[in-house]
C-alpha cells in the first residue's frame, strides 16, 4: 500500500484517479486529503480476468458462428467500468488532450467517460444522416460493402488532439475510416482506445499501420 498526501486549496473534489493505478479511497483530514492507493500488487492476468468476467458473451449473434462480446453487463458494474475508464485513460494523465472522438454508438458511452477523466471535449462520430448541422464523411469497409460516417465539420480544429474510442476493435474497418475522417479535417489522432481486441480479426495491426497507437484492455480469441 502506498499512501500519498496532497494539500488541498478547496472544498472541490480533486480528481486523482490518474496517478496510481488501482481503486483510490479518499479520507478528508481539515486541510489535507489522504489519498491511499492499491498499487503494485494485482498482476496484469488479475485484471484482464477481473474486466473479462464482466463480458458476456452471447453466441450465434447477430448470425450463426459468431460469439457477440457484449459490454452492458460491464458498464452495469460500477467497479468495472470506473476501472476500465481508468485504465483506459491512464497513458494520457497529464497529457494535453483535446478531444475525444467516439464512435456511435457505445463508443458514445466511453468517450464521454474518458472525454471527462481527461477534461476534453467530446466529439461523436455518427452514421450518415445523424447530425443535423453541415458534415464531412468517409466510407468505410463493411464485411459485405461499404457505409458512411459522418461528423460535423467544425468539432475539430486543425492540429487539435484526439483519442479515438469504441467499445470493440474487430477487423478495423469502422476505426480506420474513423482515423481518416479525423485527419481529413487536420486533426492529431494520438491513439484509438478499445475495451475489447479481437486480434485474430486483424483491426489492430491495421491501425497501427496507420501509425496510430492502440490500447485495448483485453483480448478474446476467435470472431
Amino acid at each position: 500500500m502506498v499512501t500519498v498526501i496532497v494539500r488541498s486549496v478547496s472544498d472541490e473534489a480533486i480528481q486523482t484517479c490518474f496517478f496510481a493505478p488501482g481503486l483510490l479511497r479518499f479520507a478528508r483530514n481539515d486541510e489535507f486529503l489522504a489519498v491511499t492507493a492499491k498499487q503494485g500488487n494485482e498482476s496484469a492476468m488479475t485484471f484482464d480476468l477481473d474486466i473479462k468476467n464482466t463480458v458476456r458473451t452471447i453466441p450465434d449473434y447477430p448470425k450463426p458462428g459468431i460469439l457477440f462480446r457484449d459490454i452492458t453487463t460491464l458498464l452495469a458494474d460500477a467497479r468495472a467500468f470506473r476501472r476500465a475508464v481508468d485504465e483506459l485513460v491512464h497513458p494520457w494523465a497529464g497529457s494535453k488532450i483535446d478531444k475525444v472522438a467516439g464512435i456511435e454508438a457505445r463508443g458514445f458511452i466511453l468517450g464521454g467517460a474518458v472525454a471527462h477523466q481527461l477534461s476534453a471535449g467530446f466529439v461523436p462520430i455518427r452514421k450518415k444522416g445523424k447530425l443535423p448541422h453541415k458534415t464531412v464523411s468517409m466510407s468505410y469497409a463493411l464485411e459485405y460493402g461499404t457505409d458512411e460516417m459522418e461528423m460535423h465539420v467544425d468539432a475539430v480544429q486543425p492540429g487539435e488532439r484526439v483519442i479515438l474510442v469504441d467499445d470493440l476493435i474487430a477487423t478495423g474497418g469502422t476505426a480506420e475510416g474513423a482515423v481518416k475522417l479525423l485527419r481529413q479535417i487536420g486533426a492529431t489522432v494520438v491513439a484509438a482506445c478499445f475495451i475489447i481486441d479481437l486480434p485474430d480479426l486483424g483491426g489492430a495491426a491495421k491501425l497501427r499501420a496507420l501509425d496510430v497507437p492502440v490500447r485495448a484492455l483485453i483480448a478474446f480469441e476467435g470472431h
